[in-house]
């Protein structure tokens, strides 16, 4: 994972003009493929999200599984300082925005948790994959009422989700955010690819605001035309 917060500055132009209906702005990061960076640009706008915030930013991270973004930032991937603290619940006293395959054996109740990143007004989530029965996994399940009660406690809310090729996680949000955007591998992802990841997208109900070309030239660039 890279730290791409100095490549980030139009899209933080762009998505601070999203108006959300109530509560906190929202936006989703997703890729046609594994592998386009979508964990790095994530959670670097996360970052910059929290340097605005009166409350505090959250970081989902919809890949239950294996909490790519907790463990970047508990291997130091913007310095040693802003490692992750304390876990604390998530549930927000709703119902789990996940379900556990096979049910009723093993794990517990109130299995995601957000963390503060040190220094910082950033909380990322991790999922307590330790606390699950041998060959139980979890997967999203469509809750609405947690990413409302989410909007009203926090500032901004920034989530990571798998790409479309390994998971139709991102359909199923996409419409629970204000904004998604789709990242590009430069000279890889194929047009076509983008088409129909947006497309997939908008119809589930989500706004594709933008397209981000990353590892171009080892940055991230804004490219196409950008909704506002």
């Amino acid at each position: 994972m890279r730290d791409l917060r100095a490549d980030l500055a139009t899209l933080w132009s762009v998505a601070t003009r999203l108006r959300p209906a109530q509560g906190a702005r929202s936006i989703m990061f997703v890729a046609a493929r594994s592998g386009e960076g979508t964990s790095s640009m994530a959670a670097s706008f996360a970052l910059m999200a929290a340097e605005h915030v009166t409350r505090t930013a959250w970081l989902v991270d919809l890949d239950l599984m294996h909490n790519a973004a907790h463990q970047s930032f508990d291997r130091g991937f913007v310095g040693k300082l802003a490692r992750p603290g304390r876990a604390y619940d998530a549930s927000l006293g709703c119902a789990p925005i996940y379900a556990l395959q096979p049910a009723g054996v093993g794990g517990s109740a109130k299995l995601l948790t957000a963390c503060p990143v040190t220094g910082t007004r950033l909380l990322v989530t991790r999922f307590r994959t330790e606390r699950l029965a041998a060959g139980q996994r979890a997967h999203l399940r469509s809750e609405p009422g947690w990413w409302k009660a989410l909007r009203r406690s926090t500032d901004w809310i920034v989530v990571d989700s798998p790409a479309l090729d390994r998971s139709d996680v991102a359909l199923d949000v996409a419409s629970e955010v204000d904004g998604v955007v789709l990242v590009v591998q430069a000279e890889v992802t194929r047009a076509e690819e983008v088409a129909e990841a947006q497309f997939a997208i908008e119809s589930r109900g989500g706004r594709v605001i933008g397209v981000v070309l990353n590892r171009m030239r080892a940055d991230a660039r804004l490219a196409g035309r950008i909704a506002s």
